[in-house]
C-alpha cells in the first residue's frame, strides 16, 4: 500500500522548522541567562527590562514563570532543538514515519496551548509583556499552524477529503493566518493594558 502523503521534501516547512526552532532556541537561551542573573542577585538589573510594562523580571519571578517546578525557559531550550533536528533531518533527505509526524504535532500543539496559556496569564494577570517571551510566542504561533497543515493536507494525520483540500488551501494562506493571529494577541493587549500610552 502506497504511503497517503507526497513524496517531495516540503521545502518551505523544512526551512522554516530550522529557522523558527533556532530563534525560539535563543529566546529561551536569553530568558535562562536572565534566571541565572536573578539567582545570583534578586536586585539585578535585567536587560529586558525596559518599563513597568515591557519587562521580563515579573514573568520569571512568577509562578507561571515555573509552572513545571523549573524555570520555564529550560522546556524552551530542550524543545526548541526538536524542530531545528526535524528540519535539518529532512533536508538532508531523512522521511519521517506518519507515528513520528504526529507525536511531533502533539508537541506542537502542546506549545502552541501552552503558549496561549502563557499570553493570557502575561496580559490578563501579571499585566507585562516578556520581551524575550514575545520572541517564543511569535515563532510558536506559525510553527503550529505550519505542522498541523501539512500534516492535515498529506494525509499524516487521518482527515475527511474536505479537511485534506482546506489544509492545502489555507497552507498558501498562512502567513496571513499568522499576521491576524499576532494582531488578536496585539488588540487584546491594547485593550486590557494600553500599550500605546506607555509609548507616547
Amino acid at each position: 500500500m502506497s504511503s497517503p502523503h507526497p513524496r517531495t521534501r516540503p521545502l518551505g516547512l523544512t526551512i522554516w522548522l530550522v529557522i523558527a526552532g533556532a530563534v525560539g532556541w535563543y529566546a529561551a537561551f536569553a530568558l535562562t541567562i536572565e534566571r541565572f542573573a536573578l539567582l545570583v542577585d534578586p536586585d539585578a538589573s535585567l536587560s529586558c527590562d525596559f518599563s513597568v510594562l515591557v519587562q521580563c523580571r515579573a514573568n520569571l519571578e512568577s509562578w507561571q514563570g515555573s509552572v513545571f517546578g523549573f524555570p520555564n525557559p529550560i522546556l524552551g531550550l530542550t524543545g526548541w532543538i526538536a524542530p531545528v533536528v526535524v528540519g535539518m533531518a529532512l533536508l538532508a533527505g531523512a522521511r519521517f514515519a506518519r507515528w513520528f509526524w504526529l507525536l511531533f504535532t502533539a508537541g506542537m500543539a502542546f506549545a502552541f496551548g501552552f503558549v496561549i496559556w502563557l499570553i493570557s496569564q502575561s496580559i490578563f494577570v501579571l499585566g507585562t509583556l516578556c520581551p524575550w517571551c514575545m520572541v517564543t510566542w511569535a515563532v510558536t504561533i506559525p510553527t503550529f499552524y505550519a505542522v498541523l497543515l501539512h500534516v492535515l493536507r498529506t494525509g499524516l494525520l487521518p482527515a475527511p477529503r474536505g479537511v485534506r483540500r482546506a489544509a492545502s488551501a489555507l497552507t498558501s494562506w498562512l502567513p496571513v493566518l499568522t499576521v491576524v493571529s499576532y494582531a488578536i494577541v496585539a488588540v487584546i493587549a491594547q485593550v486590557r493594558l494600553d500599550v500605546l500610552a506607555t509609548l507616547f
